[in-house]
């Protein structure tokens, strides 16, 4: 670590999709990329562990545990990979390219979207065949998995589902009267949601069950400023801190990478800007870290195709004690 960051030396083909740290032990870093790769890195060893190739482009990954993996791909299929052997196998596909993938471990359902405008379900647990959920008016431009929640953006709308009861959403609403949708992600320990839109805007939702006091507002997360003008740049990703309630990070189209507090609406940091777009957020499960993607996203026909860059953010020495202590109170 130099300081309070490093940069991973790992190159790629082509843009970075998604990156995750594995969700309850170790530093590992899987990442998906457009260059059909299935990578995972070890931080505190600063070792390669894995490189799978795939035959299409990765678009999204997920990370249920410490040995297994899933992929959506440009080619519509969803792939599984023993991170162990690095054995890959296919689980099935959609009839379009396929755009998300989440996984429950209290369900053990991966839930996956496409082009095809359909939520599908596999249950990994009986290997049974997948179930279509939901056939939807548009594509689904992002979702999360959370427990018994799936919360899905498409256009300018946000849905709740209850995965035990798929009839219909729990919760539709308009999160920000207008703007599209560009990323979406839930809460730890708390009912809600956040999504961040392309016009620079974050709508936060949060419910804490030990607490009355609820949060709900929308607020310009990523305005910026030019030839004396301020200007709105697109919210890419979203990411809770698990150390602090009601910390989290959002990375926009310009490279910045922000830490905000929830209950005050303060920024608590903002990093230097990175070389490319924030195409991807993820805490380890400590929250002590920070992995940022710097990577182009085909998301603007403009883009400058940088060779994508990953970083890893020091994050536990920031000030931000004052955070927990006023949730508790």
């Amino acid at each position: 670590m130099n300081g309070d960051w490093m940069e991973l030396d790992l190159a790629f083909g082509d843009a970075i999709s998604e990156l995750q740290f594995a969700p309850h032990s170790n530093n590992n870093l899987l990442i998906s990329s457009w260059d059909s790769n299935l990578r995972l890195y070890d931080v505190d060893a600063s070792i390669l562990r894995l490189q799978a190739p795939s035959q299409a482009p990765l678009l999204a990954s997920c990370f249920p545990d410490h040995a297994l993996a899933f992929t959506a791909a440009s080619d519509g299929f969803i792939r599984r990979y023993d991170l162990h052997s690095g054995h890959v196998d296919t689980v099935g596909s959609h009839d379009d390219i396929a755009t998300c993938v989440g996984y429950s471990n209290q369900t053990c359902q991966l839930i996956t979207s496409g082009f095809d405008k359909k939520l599908i379900s596999w249950d990994m647990h009986t290997e049974k065949a997948s179930s279509c959920l939901r056939s939807l008016d548009a594509e689904v431009d992002s979702m999360y998995v959370s427990g018994f929640n799936l919360t899905v953006a498409i256009g300018a709308s946000v849905h709740v589902y209850d995965l035990r009861n798929f009839d219909k959403p729990v919760q539709s609403k308009e999160a920000l009267n207008g703007p599209h949708l560009s990323c979406v992600s839930s809460i730890p320990d708390a009912e809600g949601f956040a999504v961040g839109s392309v016009d620079g805007r974050v709508s936060l939702q949060i419910s804490y069950p030990s607490s009355s006091n609820d949060i709900r507002y929308i607020f310009r997360c990523h305005p910026k400023s030019k030839d004396g003008r301020h200007y709105l740049v697109s919210v890419n990703d979203i990411a809770f801190s698990p150390l602090v309630s009601g910390a989290f990070a959002t990375g926009d189209n310009e490279g910045y990478v922000t830490i905000w507090d929830a209950g005050s609406r303060k920024r608590l940091v903002e990093f230097p800007r990175h070389p490319n777009s924030v195409a991807s957020l993820s805490y380890n499960h400590e929250g002590q870290l920070l992995a940022v993607a710097s990577s182009h996203s085909y998301q603007e026909a403009n883009e400058i195709e940088k060779p994508p860059r990953l970083f890893i953010h020091k994050v536990d020495n920031i000030d931000i004690g004052s955070i927990s202590a006023s949730r508790n109170s």
